[in-house]
């Protein structure tokens, strides 16, 4: 989805949330019940093992390492490679489209004569800019929609990963376009708007206001955008739900809830995430979560969340990213500037304030923000990585970690080259989370 890829790069991706997989073990015979009910759900099947097992684990880290990767079979191991590889060519091709549309839409003064069409309609700079910035957009979306309907649903159905219908996804993307056209456009009218006002200087309000933006959005969207997609409620009462917020309490996380979503209408990925900001914030798990594993896992992934808290780790993402924007809105004045004095004559757009510009600027955005992917997924990494020992410290469940870690495998590379996972990826590989697992086994002198 090109045109909504790079309205959220130009403001910081409108909302932040930290997201784990499963974590930890339970008893052989409920595992083994688990991990076949799931391998019908998702066709995914790992060589299930016994506490006799773990037991004869290796005492050190990196062997025992080892023998949980040693039971990823062959066909899972390529099947995961082959879907998230085929990730990175979808960031491409992503990319490549948005600069197609863009560069179409400019050639032969189209963006110009579609601004003059929206000043005729808008009868004012603010609403102009707006009407001119959700035509494009939306246009955007429609050119992008084979690709997006191919990533988006054929892709998961081809890899067992989607529960949806045709209709069903198409009225998912209908209501997330929908949106994205509004906040879209007031948030290109009202960037133009500001460009006008502040001059040469636009480039740090911009930042400036990007940032304020990305904040709002991270604490509203919880709220009143991600119910539109998903059911959420409390844990039903029980062993599972004192245990989480036993942890909770433990490290005076001031929550009196637990709370799971339907994710299972979409998808048979396993995943929790802690998500808003201010008053908004909340822990939350999907129902495949619940349904998948058991309930150590359970514990630990919510031990990794609760980490993510406890550190503060939005607050902190916003902060660092705040810093990326910048540097992002600083390029695109120097890229427009010379884009336009470049190519003024053949688009008719001279100034940086003519929204004739916009597919210009988004473009310029969209390729900053592709570049700047190893640095924006190593600042999620590092603080996955710290959830992680976190949630280690709290739950005391390393086994049970690993074992989460091989589940996810179904949909992320497990065992990833050194520059491959320093660019393309936002979690720390399979392979160094378990890791991690069996360093903390092996210091604290677990079984």
């Amino acid at each position: 989805m090109p045109s909504r890829r790079w309205v959220a790069a130009a403001t910081l991706a409108l909302a932040v949330n930290l997201h784990l997989g499963p974590a930890q073990a339970a008893e052989p015979d409920a595992q083994a019940a688990k991990a076949d009910a799931a391998a019908q759900v998702s066709g995914f099947k790992i060589r299930p093992v016994d506490d006799a097992w773990r037991a004869a684990l290796p005492r050190n880290a990196e062997a025992a390492t080892q023998a949980y990767l040693d039971r990823l079979p062959a066909d899972v191991q390529a099947k995961s490679a082959a879907y998230w590889e085929g990730g990175y060519w979808m960031q491409l091709c992503n990319l490549l489209l948005g600069l197609v549309i863009a560069a179409a839409f400019l050639a032969g003064r189209r963006a110009a004569r579609v601004r003059d069409w929206a000043a005729r309609v808008g009868r004012g700079p603010v609403r102009r800019d707006m009407l001119f910035a959700g035509s494009y957009l939306a246009l955007s979306e429609l050119i992008s929609l084979p690709l997006t309907f191919y990533q988006g649903w054929w892709r998961e159905q081809a890899y067992g990963m989607s529960t949806q219908t045709v209709p069903a996804w198409f009225g998912e993307w209908a209501m997330s376009t929908a949106i994205s056209l509004v906040i879209g456009a007031l948030v290109l009218g009202g960037l133009y708007a500001l460009i006008r006002r502040a001059g040469a200087r636009w480039w740090i309000w911009g930042g400036v206001g990007g940032m304020g933006l990305a904040t709002l959005m991270v604490a509203l969207s919880p709220v009143f955008i991600e119910p539109l997609f998903n059911t959420y409620k409390p844990v039903e009462d029980g062993p599972l739900k004192r245990a989480v917020l036993q942890m909770a309490h433990a490290v005076s996380v001031p929550v009196d809830n637990v709370y799971v979503f339907d994710a299972s209408r979409q998808t048979t990925r396993i995943s929790a995430n802690v998500s808003g900001l201010f008053g908004t914030a909340a822990v939350r798990l999907n129902d495949n979560l619940l349904r998948r594993t058991s309930e150590p896992e359970v514990r630990a992934v919510m031990g990794h969340e609760l980490g993510h808290y406890v550190m503060n780790h939005i607050p902190k993402t916003l902060v660092m990213l705040s810093g990326v924007l910048l540097v992002g809105f600083f390029l695109a004045q120097a890229a427009m500037a010379y884009l336009l004095a470049r190519f003024s004559s053949s688009t008719a757009i001279g100034r940086i304030d003519d929204i004739a510009g916009l597919p210009m600027l988004l473009a310029v955005f969209s390729v900053f923000f592709t570049l700047a992917t190893p640095i924006t997924n190593t600042i999620t990494r590092v603080q996955e990585t710290e959830a992680d020992r976190f949630g280690l410290a709290l739950s005391r469940e390393p086994h049970g970690f690993a074992e989460a870690q091989l589940r996810l495998v179904e949909y992320r590379k497990a065992d990833p080259g050194t520059v491959e996972e320093l660019v393309f990826f936002h979690h720390p590989s399979t392979r160094h989370r378990i890791l991690d697992a069996m360093r903390y086994r092996e210091a604290m002198n677990l079984p």
